[in-house]
């Protein structure tokens, strides 16, 4: 409907008073008129309130004001009960459509207005019935004013109520948006750290064959390609196995641990050329467990860490050394090295750059810190090292 248009409720209301008012004057029930004006002004009273009945809704301040010299006219001409009743819905419409200040200060108008009136009257006409002119006045006013408060308060109270509802669901589709990208990541670090050690195994060593034509060379290097490939398919039906939900919900989901770094070493010395990388474990570790995100993390990161070695170091020693984790340093340090290749031939097998970032989003995820580049004091050394706090951690256990 148009603003400027009063509203379909508002004309039902006026209707009905307009009808109302005519009625009962056409019946002769109005009471004595209390100054010398004939009958019919009351008429001109009642069409005005009517008018001002079609703005209580869109302007009701002003309808109010229309309304309150409409009603004095009336009772001096001979009082229309329809007027009267309109006169009331004003006041209501006023303080439940009005602006904040309405709200709050007609009432106590109204209260004050009955107060003084009654006061007047009672000076007046000096008689105990002067107090039912208070007591009209309270009808007329007071009533419909705290009325209009008790249907605002309930009306604020359902929007606000709404608007927490509206509040809460955005928020939910927010956290579950969140959580989403949350685990496409950690699906995307699972999955690279994974079959990014296989897949570069496997470029490797088919380069090594196609480049190569020595029958020993490529049966030893196809045996290191279906190893790789076996492995690697195993894994990832572990990992779509997890996604899919198969497999028994009793059963734990098998995590890699750091007591499986002999047998990752073992795989990343078998996908390697004869004598071309040496890999080292040194673990000082303490005695007492890590918490599950931690080991995992470290995990990944030797993982990763070998697998770019085998893409990208020089011949020579790569190093793996766990330290702390022993009660007096709350954080386990994982430190890779490996020989940097300054010949500027490339890396052996493509990548896509993904496992430093893959790395710092777990160490992130954690709160610790990761550093990769050039060894301090040693230029001829790549470094990549990792600092995972256990304090969280453990109070979290």
């Amino acid at each position: 409907m148009p603003r400027f248009l009063p509203h379909r409720d508002d004309l039902l209301i006026a209707a009905s008073g307009l009808l109302g008012g005519l009625l009962l004057y056409a019946l002769g029930l109005s009471s004595r008129p209390v100054a010398a004006l004939p009958r019919r002004v009351a008429l001109a009273a009642l069409v005005v309130i009517v008018a001002a009945e079609l703005l209580r809704r869109r302007h009701p301040l002003v309808g109010l004001a229309v309304g309150v010299p409409a009603l004095a006219v009336d009772v001096c001409s001979g009082n229309l009960v329809a007027t009267t009743v309109m006169f009331t819905d004003l006041v209501y419409a006023a303080v439940l459509y009005g602006p904040p200040a309405a709200y709050r200060l007609l009432p106590r108008a109204c209260e004050a207005l009955t107060v003084i009136g009654t006061l007047l009257s009672l000076a007046l006409i000096r008689r105990p019935e002067a107090v039912l002119i208070g007591v009209g006045l309270a009808v007329v006013t007071i009533a419909p004013a705290w009325t209009g408060v008790g249907v605002r308060q309930h009306r604020d109270a359902a929007e606000a109520a709404r608007l927490a509802a509206e509040r809460t669901v955005l928020l939910a589709e927010m956290d579950r948006r969140e959580a989403v990208v949350a685990e496409r990541a950690r699906m995307a670090r699972e999955l690279h750290d994974v079959v990014a050690g296989h897949l570069s195994a496997i470029a490797i060593h088919s380069t090594a064959a196609l480049s190569i034509d020595e029958p020993d060379t490529s049966r030893e290097a196809l045996g290191v390609i279906r190893g790789n490939s076996v492995q690697g398919l195993a894994e990832m039906r572990r990992l779509i196995g997890l996604l899919r939900g198969a497999g028994d919900a009793d059963e734990p989901a098998a995590t890699p641990t750091l007591d499986g770094l002999d047998a990752l070493l073992d795989r990343t010395r078998a996908a390697l050329p004869e004598g071309r990388l040496t890999v080292e474990l040194r673990d000082a570790r303490g005695p007492g467990p890590l918490p599950a995100p931690v080991e995992l993390a470290a995990y990944r990161i030797v993982e990763e860490s070998l697998t770019n070695a085998v893409k990208h170091a020089a011949p020579g020693a790569v190093a793996v050394e766990l330290t702390g984790a022993d009660g007096r340093e709350r954080a386990l340090t994982v430190r890779v090295t490996s020989a940097l290749d300054g010949d500027g031939s490339g890396p052996r097998a493509p990548g896509a750059g993904a496992g430093l970032v893959g790395m710092r989003e777990r160490v992130a995820l954690l709160g610790g810190r990761l550093t990769a580049g050039p060894a301090d004091g040693d230029t001829g050394r790549w470094e990549v090292r990792a600092e995972l706090p256990l304090n969280d951690e453990e109070k979290n256990r």
